[in-house]
């Protein structure tokens, strides 16, 4: 067991007062650019090659980016299981987060978000998650990451608030005061898997305490730019929104999906995100480290 030790980081939140900020992009399309299969476990590669999970994290600091992400999306117990991992957790997280903590030291102002995905399992009555075994689940997660060095806890893709806040409430234990941002994830109705709206996610996630509310995923642009007004509208004071599009829609060309959005649409998007009053603008699958220097540029 990690110690419990109070966190006390203003620093993110005195760097948003100051200015729109930009994120990076997507991790597991520049790895499988790196050689990494369908069925493999990228959160693997933290330990197995590392040098890969730097390259794209340095890439995407060097192209502007004031958080970088951690390549730990899937490494919760669950998930790892599938891969035969489940005895990694800590091992996996700890090293994810050590690479990101190791690039943003070398960029002033970058910051290190550690990351975590949907556990896969439906909440309870839909499925066997309760909140008390998704919060363990996470919690499991968090101490990984908080012993790498990360910044923040970047809770990201949800579509079910009572899965976020079993993550939010993992996050308050295992690292009191620590940044919490939490990015759930729309669909065409401009609604989550789970029926959840933009705004019911800002204000629901807000009254337990999460200071950074965003989106992320969906269906490219145009629709991000739907979702991040309603958010904006429904934010509280003290609240940061944050917005991470997917480069457009992937179209299959020959065996590959290739994500239409190119670096100059994500610049135009993230000069409106600034207009809009978004205070972090990021992308997500398909994007490049070319799309998060355009993105930094424009903001």
């Amino acid at each position: 067991n990690l110690p419990i030790k109070e966190f006390h980081m203003s620093a993110i939140y005195d760097a948003l007062a100051s200015g729109v900020l930009a994120s990076d992009g997507a991790m597991g399309t520049m790895l499988q650019e790196r050689g990494l299969t369908d069925g493999g476990a990228p959160e693997l590669w933290n330990v197995e090659r590392p040098e890969e999970i730097e390259a794209v994290l340095e890439a995407y600091a060097a192209a502007g980016a004031n958080f970088i992400t951690t390549n730990t999306f899937g490494a919760t117990h669950g998930r790892l299981e599938l891969h035969g991992l489940a005895d990694r957790v800590i091992e996996l997280n700890q090293a994810g987060a050590a690479i990101a903590r190791k690039v943003a030291d070398r960029h002033p102002g970058c910051f290190v978000m550690g990351d975590i995905g949907p556990s896969g399992e439906l909440m309870d009555p839909m499925g066997t998650l309760t909140p008390e075994s998704a919060k363990e689940l996470f919690a499991e997660q968090i101490k990984g990451l908080v012993a790498g060095g990360v910044d923040a806890i970047l809770i990201e893709t949800m579509s079910d608030l009572a899965e976020v806040e079993a993550a939010v409430e993992a996050a308050k234990e295992v690292a009191p005061g620590m940044p919490i941002i939490a990015t759930m994830s729309f669909d065409t109705n401009l609604r989550t898997m789970m029926g959840v709206k933009p705004a019911m996610a800002v204000t629901h996630l807000a009254s337990i305490g999460v200071r950074i509310i965003g989106a992320n995923c969906g269906r490219g642009t145009d629709e991000m730019r739907q979702i991040a007004q309603e958010m904006v509208n429904a934010r509280p004071e003290g609240v940061f929104i944050i917005t991470q599009s997917n480069s457009g829609l992937p179209k299959l060309v020959g065996d590959t999906f290739i994500y239409e959005g190119t670096p100059d649409e994500m610049a135009k998007y993230a000069a409106e995100m600034k207009e809009m009053g978004v205070n972090i603008v990021g992308s997500c699958c398909g994007s490049t480290p070319a799309h998060t220097k355009a993105i930094a540029a424009a903001i």
